[in-house]
């Protein structure tokens, strides 16, 4: 568990000896140096796998290339962790990325293609103890349920078709690794967190999407089902219109007022539980919905651009006089 403390202040106060705040900055020194080089490493690992992926190699290729790399990265790791631990880490993390790709155009991007995808990412996440890894197989699962990114020219997409199905599976993936996290050793215990931290953020999504457009849970599956059968254009779409009749449907309102519950209530716990991350996507996402809704119903205008920053400096100052609030009550 990682914990966020105001080095000088504590000094200050008298909390803590000049010598002891000095090893605690050494010691996070440490740990940023880390984690500037594990982001480099991410960075390197995604550029290396996308391009060699974009040369559009035989899945044959792909696939005996991207296990020789995975299987020399985990032996490198294993027998000579010190000497070569990062060109292993790296090995494994470009092999993984470069499996995952073959496999899921081996299947034509199919449903088990990414939900096999999804576990090989995470059982060798797991083995190779990659943030990387285990972050990304949230999102390969993800696209089992409908959801997806996307990029034009100047232009980012998030799809979700399925936004009541991605809200409770990634809520209950999210809660079920939290609670691991807290049973297991510390190398183990940042990749359960980093898995449960990306499984709240598509939850996020998921409320997200929902609260523009609503939501009719399975419309992806039976809209793939109606349109796969031959028959005129026209006809399939009187059919998924029939289906829809009868079908549950979950508001858009209902989402935006469960979303802004689940902010709320999430981010109170996170304050509580001295979880910074929750504190944080809280927060976040609380302006984006704030901001979505507003500018849903109102528009961009001069006056509501106004208003909506009037707001937000409102909120910030009632944040502001709590956390005085909290502190001289501590």
């Amino acid at each position: 568990m990682k914990i966020v403390l105001d080095i000088t202040k504590l000094v200050e106060d008298g909390e803590l000896t000049p010598e002891q705040a000095e090893k605690l900055k050494k010691l996070a020194a440490k740990e940023t140096g880390s984690l500037g080089i594990n982001v480099l490493l991410s960075l390197g690992v995604i550029a290396i796998a996308g391009g060699f992926l974009a040369l559009e190699p035989s899945v044959a290729t792909a696939l005996v290339l991207g296990a020789a790399l995975v299987a020399s990265g985990l032996a490198l790791k294993q027998y000579k962790p010190v000497q070569w631990g990062l060109l292993g880490a790296a090995n494994t993390m470009v092999g993984a990325l470069t499996v995952s790709g073959g496999l899921i155009i081996l299947w034509d991007g199919s449903v088990s293609a990414f939900a096999l995808v999804a576990l090989i990412l995470l059982a060798l996440g797991i083995l190779a103890r990659s943030g990387l890894l285990i972050g990304v197989s949230p999102f390969v699962l993800a696209a089992v349920v409908g959801s997806s990114t996307g990029y034009m020219h100047a232009s980012y997409m998030l799809v979700v078709r399925e936004a009541t199905v991605t809200i409770g599976v990634f809520a209950l993936l999210a809660w079920g690794a939290f609670h691991l996290s807290k049973r297991l050793p510390a190398a183990y215990e940042r990749l359960a967190l980093i898995y449960s931290r990306v499984s709240l953020i598509l939850v996020n999504f998921g409320f997200w999407v929902g609260s523009l457009w609503g939501d009719y849970p399975g419309e992806s599956w039976i809209q793939s089902q109606i349109y796969e059968n031959p028959g005129a254009f026209w006809d399939s779409y009187q059919q998924l219109e029939a289906w829809r009749e009868s079908a549950f449907f979950v508001s858009d309102a209902v989402f935006a007022g469960l979303w802004a519950l689940a902010l709320i209530a999430v981010g109170a716990w996170g304050v509580k539980r001295n979880r910074r991350f929750v504190v944080n996507t809280a927060a976040v996402f609380a302006s984006i919905h704030f901001y979505t809704q507003w500018f849903e119903y109102l528009g961009a205008t001069p006056v509501t651009v106004i208003l909506s920053g009037v707001v937000a400096v409102g909120i910030a100052l009632g944040l502001w006089k709590y956390n005085r609030l909290a502190a001289s009550i501590s």
